[in-house]
């Protein structure tokens, strides 16, 4: 391995975790429940992990970087530069993502025009794993719109890079209300953030070429 592999799987992987709840804080959320679980986890295999739940900052609509006077999302989007692995959770509501997620996928479409120093997407070599959490159905329609959304503005998914439960239909459990965490999703916590630490350290050793 070269001396600048070496540096490079030297430095310390970054994650921010969005939560994309409808709620703002203090309030109890299930999304923000299992971001926490995904963060505790990041933070355990030796992850610098920061969270944020959108619906607490003031998000103008838009799609640029900046929307001009009072919009917090600048600060958010450092975050997101900042970090090498994105956490994305949302809710379910009437079988889609939240108006919150829909609001930041919005706002990360600005970087589709955004390159770094090589002329690369600016996103490139970042890693995007989604949760999906609701007492209803909707998790896999959710996930391929926000795998879509996050691979078209740079992102890498990783092998199974998804988490989400569905609670029983016409029921009202929601997942906070559950007195364990079920095996199943356990299990996806760990399979999707092992593999998106794994991506991730391999994208900080080796960037994606230029392209011609």
């Amino acid at each position: 391995m070269s001396d600048s592999s070496q540096n490079a799987s030297s430095v310390q992987v970054k994650a921010l975790v969005i939560t994309c709840t409808l709620k703002a804080s203090p309030a109890a959320s299930s999304s923000e429940l299992l971001g926490s679980q995904m963060a505790t986890f990041l933070t355990e295999n030796g992850v610098a992990c920061q969270s944020v739940r959108a619906v607490d900052h003031l998000i103008l609509p838009g799609v640029e970087k900046d929307m001009g006077e009072g919009d917090e999302w600048p600060a958010l989007r450092q975050q997101v530069l900042d970090s090498d692995i994105l956490v994305f959770v949302t809710p379910t509501w009437l079988g889609q993502h939240s108006s919150v997620a829909q609001r930041v996928l919005e706002r990360l479409d600005a970087e589709l025009s955004e390159t770094d120093a090589d002329g690369r997407p600016i996103l490139f070599d970042k890693v995007a794993v989604t949760a999906v959490v609701g007492n209803e159905d909707g998790a896999h329609h959710i996930t391929a719109v926000l795998f879509q959304a996050l691979n078209d503005v740079g992102f890498t998914v990783p092998a199974q890079g998804s988490v989400y439960w569905n609670g029983e239909a016409m029921h009202t459990t929601d997942y906070k209300d559950l007195e364990q965490t079920p095996e199943k999703v356990s299990a996806s916590i760990k399979t999707s953030l092992t593999n998106a630490l794994h991506l991730a350290k391999r994208l900080q050793d080796s960037k994606y070429p230029v392209s011609a």
